[in-house]
């Protein structure tokens, strides 16, 4: 199966040419293929960051080779991967980045290690598999060459996988580990809506109090960033379903002093 589309989900940043590579290796084996940037901003080395965006985006694209690279094992013994689902095929590091999304996009229907040498670069750099092993794969993909071509099938179950991050739902308590920081200073929390709603807490205009570390702040549950003043802090569900704390016109990221991967959240009454 051919694939018009690829994305590229990186750490890479914007400032070097790592992404430009990565794209013109794409170009240069399959130039039909057009090519999705889902995100190049995902903190560096923080592969469950990466995970997280790769799994809200995949299912509002169209079927694709989704390219994934947070690979803070490059050039160890961590094996290069892909997975087929039935709406897609990922590529990238077997280090837990590509599995959530490929259950977002139907679960994992096979996989196979990439060790083919006609799939990749003639020189392979301990330090850009990016360049050098997963985009010419993703090419290859695009252009239709078979999963099983790329090397040997893999048991799925023996994948590394990213641990389950902390949730408890208690009455009128949430404790849930922060997945994410956007752009905005919106902090989306692992908690889901129904763990919100296990809690009794999901009432709409009801105050609560929000703790992450040494800092707190009273806010307000609601549905929109208007539900409260600006300069408020609000606890909402997001657009992925997930619990989330904003602050309305400003960013609850700075007053809550929250980095990208402190532990532990905790709303309460």
């Amino acid at each position: 199966m051919a694939f018009d589309w690829v994305s590229l989900t990186t750490d890479y940043g914007l400032a070097d040419g790592f992404v430009a590579a990565c794209r013109g290796v794409i170009a240069q084996r399959a130039p039909k293929a057009q090519v999705i940037d889902v995100s190049h901003a995902v903190p560096p080395q923080d592969v469950r960051r990466g995970a997280t965006i790769l799994a809200q985006v995949v299912p509002f694209l169209p079927p694709s080779v989704h390219v994934a690279v947070v690979d803070p094992g490059v050039g160890t013994s961590r094996r290069g991967i892909l997975v087929v689902t039935e709406e897609g095929v990922l590529v990238g590091p077997d280090n837990g980045l590509l599995l959530p999304a490929a259950g977002a996009l139907g679960g994992p229907q096979v996989v196979h290690e990439l060790v083919a040498e006609e799939y990749r670069l003639p020189a392979v750099s301990h330090t850009f598999h990016g360049r050098d092993v997963f985009a010419p794969a993703a090419a290859y993909l695009a252009l239709g060459v078979q999963p099983s071509d790329f090397g040997p099938e893999i048991d799925p179950a023996t994948l590394v996988r990213l641990p389950e991050p902390k949730v408890v739902a208690g009455s009128q308590r949430l404790q849930s580990e922060v997945l994410s920081v956007d752009h905005f200073g919106n902090i989306q929390l692992a908690a889901q809506v129904r763990d919100i709603i296990a809690t009794g807490l999901l009432l709409p205009g009801a105050g609560v109090q929000v703790q992450i570390g040494m800092h707190t702040v009273d806010a307000t549950i609601g549905r929109t960033f208007d539900d409260v003043e600006p300069g408020e802090a609000l606890v909402y569900v997001d657009s992925a379903g997930h619990v989330a704390i904003a602050v309305n016109q400003g960013f609850a990221s700075s007053l809550l002093m929250v980095g990208q991967r402190d532990p532990i959240a905790e709303i309460r009454r």
